[in-house]
């Protein structure tokens, strides 16, 4: 199993991953460190281990709002496929709606012609 070192607050940490997950753990290792490094700006020196939970607790809390506007979004989408479909059968029974109006004015064109052509004819 892959190892890589991430850095955090000046400090080395090995740890383990899947196989070619390495650059992502890398990668997530700075975004800590990022976080931990403003906060450490913005509070000062308030000890590593308090630093590293507030850290984690603001980057949970971020992952939670995440969450929560995904399941809004996922909701809205929801809500919209099903008026779509709404809208669709709306569209669907309208068409049939005209076409049924468009045949019986068709039948009652074609009787007209009819008695036309038969009065034509009694003349």
């Amino acid at each position: 199993m892959p190892q890589v070192t991430v850095q955090i607050g000046g400090r080395d940490y090995k740890m383990a991953c899947g196989e070619g997950e390495e650059a992502h753990l890398l990668s997530l290792g700075r975004m800590v460190d990022e976080r931990h490094a403003q906060l450490k700006v913005q509070f000062g020196e308030v000890g590593d281990i308090r630093l590293s939970v507030m850290t984690a607790i603001m980057m949970a809390d971020e992952l939670n709002e995440a969450k929560r506007k995904g399941a809004a979004l996922a909701s809205e989408i929801k809500a919209l496929q099903l008026a779509g479909d709404d809208a669709v059968k709306a569209y669907d029974a309208r068409h049939a709606d005209v076409a049924d109006q468009l045949a019986a004015a068709a039948e009652r064109l074609e009787r007209m012609a009819a008695e036309l052509s038969d009065g034509t004819r009694r003349d």
